[in-house]
């Protein structure tokens, strides 16, 4: 197998796939299957399973003990928190009643998004840019643009900036971003 030199991996992890970008670090016991796609100036945590038909963008962090299955897609600059769970099928069996890998709903972590600690998003979700997921939370439908969702099952409590902090109502930051309702979520001002 041939890795960019720059990939660092730990001797004790498990890489299987050549599509591991430029930079990303992977941790002891790490697992990633062959057929995965996982960018460049990634942090790939200790027990993490990155299965066979996930893509992974640039500059992502799974903290340790994230399991991602297939038709799971995590864009650029995305946070995935220790722990965190993600499913794929939304009427699990196994045996005569399993069911296709194509019958499965995808899930997607949109960039810059933010999955807390011990944060479970159930299949055929997308949460969108910057949104932010509470550890704990149970996300079981889409989470929109910069919102913050707390609890189970998982609520919109409020706006967060890119930067990570809360918005206050007048929905500008202190970094100076600001921001337009845009549906049920915000939408940057230029």
């Amino acid at each position: 197998m041939s890795l960019d030199p720059t990939v660092k991996v730990h001797p004790k992890a498990l890489v299987e796939s050549e599509a591991v970008g430029a930079e990303t670090r992977v941790w002891a016991y790490a697992h990633i299957m062959p057929g995965a796609r996982v960018g460049k100036g990634c942090n790939i945590g200790e027990g993490v399973f990155i299965e066979g038909r996930v893509v992974v963008g640039d500059d992502v962090i799974i903290k340790n003990g994230v399991a991602l299955y297939d038709g799971v897609t995590v864009e650029d600059e995305a946070h995935l928190g220790p722990h965190a769970v993600f499913t794929n099928d939304p009427r699990p069996r196994a045996g005569r009643f399993k069911r296709p890998i194509e019958t499965w709903r995808p899930t997607i972590i949109r960039r810059g998004a933010a999955i807390g600690a011990n944060a479970t998003i159930v299949c055929g979700v997308e949460v969108h840019q910057y949104a932010m997921v509470a550890a704990g939370a149970v996300v079981t439908r889409d989470v929109a643009p910069y919102t913050l969702v707390v609890g189970v099952p998982a609520r919109a409590r409020g706006f967060v900036c890119a930067c990570g902090e809360g918005l206050p109502q007048t929905l500008a930051c202190a970094c100076g971003l600001r921001y337009r309702k845009a549906n049920e979520g915000l939408a940057p001002i230029s």
